[in-house]
């Protein structure tokens, strides 16, 4: 093993090392203060599984003795000194919690703070060598830019551990392999090591290490295999031990971080009278590989679900929420680790966590945060069997929420789906694969209804995110090669793994506009808007208002009364409108834009600014069976940032024709007193009812979460007031809430109007 060059070498520095004893040696018992000019005398190299050369966790040496790094009060600003010790240009990420397995030795830097433009470690601020509270539970992990700085070569960047280290684990099946359906649940347990791969003796092969691969490869459980019928298939076939001695607990995210025992390369005699490893795994509800598996899963009594992720790109990824008091939650990041993270994982039906996000990665969420301190053992079967602090607001904040990134099943949807023509990888005209009768082939998708949420089917196929546009016409992406249209008819509710999980006209085609002009395209992202209605508000500020018809001349221009306003005596008489104030917040990771360009954005003379979408929300007055007696719609008078988080400046406003959207942390507030913020109830008779706000209703423009577009409130009219109370987003409340709200509609009267 080679240290990491820490001198930039000249004539000079040359000299100087061959006068001393040794140039990297242990550093000098002078009294005097440490030099400054780069880290003398420290060692650095990244260790830990699994990983890739640029990342790991963080281990110095000083004084001949290696030791790690302490996660209090680390940041990116350390991450970059410390990848520049390491002979990286700069990092891009950083991790606690021992994500790459705990170190050993001492923890050498404890309260670590940088400001990012030190030479060496040296120069930041710590508690001192060696002055440590924590555990290696707490280790620091850095995630380098792959990029050298000059000067330094491959061979002194990293420590290179020399002894053998799993990477990779599959599933191969003892028979049929390659055609099997995809997800592979069961068969023989292999491992990619430097000469291929080989399997695993099954001697002292345990319940829990089949837990951890099955973790690995996608899978929340396993089960047990017919262990007879491989012992016999095994006798008739070849095989390439490489692994034995394999001891997990059962808790591990990684089989790297099991007790391993490799075979040497002079064994002869391997697994003497042993089998290969098998194993079974149980697939998660979304990606069960058959009709009986699915209704099996199906037809078992399953209570309401108590944890969810939000604001993911990918399934198995995104915020952490969790059900309290019928009130979903954030969790706050604090010791937030694996453990904590496998055990949301499998609950939800995925494999062990690739990944405990801290730092609101998955984007903010808005109200309560439920849980603070999760300490999970990983044998848990709900992050509520977890060990937790309840918090208040004030221990905690949404910049901290919690997040996860789970192993997700094998099932190559990605390679039955491409994009042809674009200008990147992340756009282009959409061809997929079809077989039968005959062998396989690609086609194009019928433009036809083709829309957001069929674009963010395809995008999340493709692994590429989200969908900021899902095109009807790509004639500029005409790849030539590819022209016919094997697909029509796609119509998908957004959630589908996949194209052919959505509803589509199966073999018989039909397009109402041939060629291939008009085919499916889609231009893809890893981050898009959320939108979030704040509902109390709209509680707060609903009223009655009688109006004069001689002031709601611009209002029946956009179409905002109801139809039975075209016969009535103009300019006298009235309407009675349900006023009340909306204030949109994005909670996404991405800004909220029209759809069209400011090229189409079209002016109202009497409101004297630009509109830029044509509904932004929809007004609705429901009877409790859901019957709609009157509406009103929003269109988007100005998006712009009304207000903003303490840490978030505002970027769009309606001024001078400037450019309109809603940045990330900020809020439009549409107030009460404003044309068509209202619903013109003129017709409606004294009862309950159900007041529905929906935000974005045709999905003109993608963000990462629909679901919490919806606002449903009680309302009560006697015919001169109005009680308006239990107003809540509609997935903010759980199922059983939701079936109790919609059962007794306006039977409390919270306020009174």
């Amino acid at each position: 093993m080679r240290p990491v060059s820490v001198w930039q070498w000249s004539p000079w520095g040359l000299l100087l090392c061959l006068l001393c004893s040794s140039c990297l040696g242990s550093p000098s018992p002078s009294t005097g203060p440490e030099k400054k000019a780069g880290s003398q005398g420290l060692r650095f190299r990244l260790a830990g599984f699994p990983r890739k050369p640029y990342e790991g966790r963080v281990e110095i040496q000083r004084a001949g003795e290696w030791g790690t790094i302490c996660d209090d009060d680390f940041t990116l600003q350390a991450a970059h000194v410390l990848c520049r010790e390491l002979g990286f240009t700069e990092a891009t990420g950083w991790t606690h919690s021992a994500k790459y397995g705990p170190g050993t030795g001492r923890i050498w830097l404890d309260n670590l703070s940088c400001s990012g433009t030190e030479q060496s470690v040296t120069e930041c601020a710590s508690r001192g060598w060696g002055n440590s509270d924590c555990t290696h539970d707490e280790d620091a992990g850095v995630i380098c830019k792959d990029q050298r700085l000059p000067g330094f070569s491959d061979s002194n960047v990293i420590e290179v551990e020399h002894h053998l280290q799993v990477e990779e684990v599959r599933i191969r099946p003892a028979v049929g392999w390659g055609r099997r359906p995809l997800p592979v649940t069961e068969g023989l347990v292999e491992v990619r090591l430097p000469d291929g791969w080989s399997q695993v003796c099954d001697k002292g092969w345990s319940a829990h290490n089949s837990h951890v691969v099955c973790g690995m490869l996608g899978f929340p459980s396993e089960k047990r295999v017919n262990a007879a019928f491989y012992r016999l298939l095994a006798q008739r076939q070849q095989h390439s031990f490489g692994l034995h001695g394999v001891a997990c607990v059962g808790t591990e995210a990684h089989l790297s971080l099991c007790s391993l025992e490799f075979y040497r390369a002079n064994d002869t005699a391997r697994c003497p009278g042993g089998a290969p490893a098998v194993v079974s795994c149980v697939p998660g509800p979304l990606y069960a590989a058959s009709s009986g598996q699915k209704k099996q899963q199906q037809s078992k009594p399953q209570g309401e679900a108590r944890v969810r992720l939000k604001g993911g790109a990918h399934p198995g990824e995104g915020r952490v929420e969790v059900l309290k008091a019928s009130t979903w939650g954030t969790v706050c990041d604090r010791k937030w680790d694996l453990h904590a993270a496998s055990v949301v994982c499998r609950e939800l039906g995925f494999g062990s966590a690739q990944a405990a996000l801290s730092g609101a990665r998955m984007g903010q969420g808005m109200g309560a945060i439920h849980l603070s301190e999760v300490r999970c053992s990983g044998q848990e079967l709900s992050l509520w069997k977890c060990p937790h602090k309840n918090i208040t607001a004030e221990d905690c904040s949404h910049s901290q929420d919690a997040g996860v990134r789970c192993n997700l099943p094998y099932t190559g949807a990605e390679t039955r789906i491409r994009l042809s023509g674009g200008r990147s990888q992340h756009e282009g005209r959409v061809e997929v694969q079809i077989g039968g009768p005959g062998p396989l082939r690609w086609g194009l998708i019928c433009g036809d209804d083709w829309g957001t949420l069929e674009a963010m089917v395809a995008c999340r196929q493709l692994g590429l995110g989200y969908a900021n546009h899902g095109l009807q016409e790509t004639w500029y992406w005409d790849s030539g090669n590819i022209t016919e249209v094997v697909m029509s008819g796609v119509r998908c509710t957004g959630t589908e793994l996949s194209l052919d999980q959505c509803a589509h006209h199966g073999t018989h085609i039909t397009c109402k506009r041939t060629g291939t002009r008009f085919t499916a395209g889609v231009i893809c992202s890893e981050t898009a808007s959320d939108l979030l209605l704040h509902s109390a508000l709209v509680q707060e500020t609903a009223y009655i208002e009688d109006r004069p018809l001689h002031m709601l001349y611009c209002a029946a221009e956009e179409n905002c009364l109801a139809s039975s306003a075209r016969s009535a005596n103009w300019p006298y008489g009235h309407r009675r409108l349900l006023r009340f104030s909306s204030q949109i917040h994005n909670l996404g990771r991405a800004d909220f834009r029209p759809k069209a360009g400011r090229h189409s954005w079209v002016w109202h003379e009497c409101h004297g600014h630009y509109h830029s979408m044509d509904i932004f929300t929809h007004y609705d007055i429901l009877t409790p069976n859901g019957t709609k007696v009157a509406e009103g719609h929003k269109a988007s008078f100005c998006l712009e940032d009304t207000e903003c988080q303490e840490d978030v400046s505002k970027r769009y406003e309606c001024a001078n024709f400037g450019e309109q959207g809603i940045t990330v942390g900020c809020w439009d507030l549409y107030r009460h007193d404003i044309d068509c913020q209202w619903i013109d109830i003129t017709d409606v008779k004294p009862g309950n009812y159900i007041l529905q706000v929906v935000i974005n209703p045709n999905f003109e423009v993608a963000e990462s979460d629909f679901t919490n577009n919806a606002m449903k409130c009680n309302c009560k009219y006697d015919g001169h007031r109005i009680w308006v109370h239990n107003c809540h987003i509609g997935d903010a409340f759980s199922e059983e809430a939701n079936r109790r709200f919609e059962r007794y509609p306006g039977q409390t009267s919270n306020q009174i109007i």
